[in-house]
């Protein structure tokens, strides 16, 4: 897998990861989803801010 590639992936992954913890918090708020403890949402927003940091990090310092 190419350089560009794998940025991509961890790119949209860093998206996909952000979008659903913003969703679920936001749906968690107006009482939709109640049943969804607040460690998921931290667990996603933390997974989201990890790949987010790996993706720049594999795009600016890891020049192989």
């Amino acid at each position: 897998m190419s350089q560009s590639s794998l940025n991509r992936r961890l790119t949209q992954l860093f998206g996909v990861l952000l979008g659903i913890s913003i969703a679920v918090w936001v749906l968690r708020g107006l009482g939709i989803l109640t049943f969804v403890p607040g460690g998921i949402i931290w667990l996603l927003l933390l997974g989201a801010i990890a790949i987010g940091m790996i993706s720049y990090a594999q795009r600016t310092w890891w020049r192989f």
